[in-house]
């Protein structure tokens, strides 16, 4: 194996629910930092830092921007760092990087990784020709396995459709590209087929080294997990001049190869962690929402709630009191929400547990009931309603908000949660959203969550949605502490508020009654 116990890990992602889950993915103790001027110090050796750029929906020149400014804040951040340490001739030694089998240490900087959407949305080519730019290579692989995205010919396959031909980019103003390397222009890239990346990790730097030699960068074809961590085993055995830039995948084969070797601590030789439940499999939608789609979407409120879960069952809890509805101050005369009460109770899925992004020793305890849950299901894609409608049927609170109440100026009044109760809150997509009012929408979102008294836990599904949310509340840094499912990353706040931000096309229809069973696991049900 070719890497060091102490590698320092610096990843970057265009959305905070995709930076969420390279921080859980890449198996070490991490930060999540919201903006790069909030980096800190340098991290530590075995410790990731992750940074949400925030660069999804930013022009070309604006992404690529964004991109370097993180990487020369995480630069002027070692260079002030104890950390970081001076060798014998007092020059800078900013951590240690990979190196070759058999080969000593080598001396340099981080290990930079960048994350991408497998459905190659946003400024790409932007941000990869920024962040090549001090790289002597960048490997990059987008496929992600676990939702059916796998890239073959340098083509992405979605369900095994090309993605210019599939339904993907149908909220898009522009038409998907047709390759990975289209997607990437203009940084110069080569194509690797599947047959070079199964020949194994050797032979692939090989091939690598020799597309670096022609100022090339590869483009990995890759159809399972197994080719993931083959490129990022390959990519390690070049040494402290390769970037990696991919999906979740790519990230989650990096941490593979990150925590292979490191030492169990004793108080984890004595102990496992909780197991993951057969439900706990990532079964994404075919597409991802974006960010004007993200509050437009249908809500619980059409859907008629299934009765169970996939989950094994416990006694069906009673449903709560009958919601009322809340009214504003009259002094303020803002608008309220409208409050929608289950219809019936469902068996709650009490076994859902808390996958260690870290291990056990460093995990923080999940959340417990002493605050109100609240879910913002701040997305259009279809599976989010059933999700919706599922956790309403296990006794949370629904909370309806028209969108053109949310485009206004003035905040809505949202009920508070009581503590130890769970509300979920969408937005009525019945009608549709005026063209252009979207992002208007996912703002007064935010500033409604922004605006409620006692601090509530928060699930935010989307990552515009998350994003403007804790924009809106102030918070700057996230710990992560461990997946539920996959994509569905808990977190703390430096106040010791959980969130858990998700993907708005991930996990199966329990997806939410699986996230509060496991924020709430001494409750025996999903409570109003």
């Amino acid at each position: 194996m070719c890497r060091r116990d102490d590698t320092t890990v610096v990843a970057l992602a265009d959305d905070l629910s995709g930076a969420a889950e390279v921080a859980a993915l890449l198996g070490l103790p991490a930060r999540l930092a919201l903006r790069p001027a909030d980096l800190g110090l340098f991290p530590a050796p075995s410790e990731a830092v992750v940074v949400d750029l925030d660069s999804r929906y930013l022009d070309e020149g604006a992404a690529a921007a964004a991109v370097r400014a993180a990487v020369r804040a995480v630069r002027a951040a070692g260079r002030v760092s104890s950390g970081a340490g001076r060798d014998a001739d007092g020059n800078l030694a900013e951590g240690r990087a990979f190196r070759a089998v058999n080969s000593g240490a080598v001396d340099g900087g981080p290990l930079w990784f960048k994350k991408c959407d497998s459905l190659l949305r946003g400024p790409v080519g932007a941000e990869a020709a920024a962040f090549a730019e001090d790289a002597e290579v960048l490997v990059i692989a987008t496929a992600l396995p676990a939702a059916r995205r796998v890239v073959r010919g340098g083509v992405v396959l979605v369900d095994g459709v090309p993605l210019h031909e599939s339904a993907a980019w149908r909220a898009e103003e522009r038409a998907a590209p047709r390759s990975v390397a289209g997607a990437l222009a203009p940084l110069p890239v080569t194509g690797v087929p599947l047959e070079t990346v199964r020949r194994g990790p050797i032979a692939l730097a090989g091939r690598f080294r020799e597309m670096a030699a022609d100022g090339r960068h590869p483009v990995c074809d890759a159809e399972t997990d197994t080719d993931l961590t083959v490129i990022a085993t390959a990519a390690a055995l070049l040494g402290p001049g390769v970037r990696l830039l991919g999906s979740g995948g790519l990230a989650a084969a990096l941490g593979r190869l990150l925590t292979s070797r490191r030492p169990t601590p004793p108080s984890a030789r004595t102990r496992s962690p909780a197991p993951v439940p057969p439900s706990a499999t990532h079964t994404p939608a075919a597409t991802h929402p974006t960010a004007p789609a993200e509050a437009t979407g249908p809500t619980a409120a059409t859907h008629t709630p299934a009765t169970a879960t996939t989950e094994p069952a416990a006694p069906p809890a009673p449903a709560g009191p009958a919601a009322t509805r809340p009214t504003a101050p009259p002094e303020t005369a803002r608008p309220t929400a409208t409050v929608r009460r289950p219809d019936a109770a469902c068996p709650n899925a009490a076994s859902g547990a808390v996958r260690s992004a870290v291990p056990v020793h460093d995990t923080a305890p999940v959340g417990t009931g002493g605050r109100g849950l609240l879910v913002v299901a701040g997305s259009a894609e279809p599976v989010v309603g059933e999700q919706v409608g599922r956790l309403v049927a296990a006794g949370a609170r629904h909370v309806v908000l028209a969108p053109g109440q949310l485009a206004g100026t003035d905040t809505v009044v949202l009920p508070a949660p009581a503590p130890g109760t769970v509300t979920v809150v969408s937005v009525d997509g019945a009608g549709g959203v005026r063209a252009g009012a979207a992002r208007a929408v996912v703002a007064g979102l935010a500033r409604a969550v922004s605006a409620l008294p006692g601090r509530p836990d928060l699930v935010l599904t989307g990552g515009e949605t998350a994003r403007r949310v804790l924009d809106a509340l102030g918070v700057t840094t996230l710990r992560p502490v461990g997946e539920i499912h996959h994509g569905a990353v808990h977190c703390t706040t430096t106040d010791g508020r959980s969130v858990v931000t998700r993907p708005g096309s991930f996990g199966g229809p329990d997806s939410f009654v699986r996230i509060a069973a496991a924020l709430r696991p001494s409750q025996q049900g999903v409570t109003q």
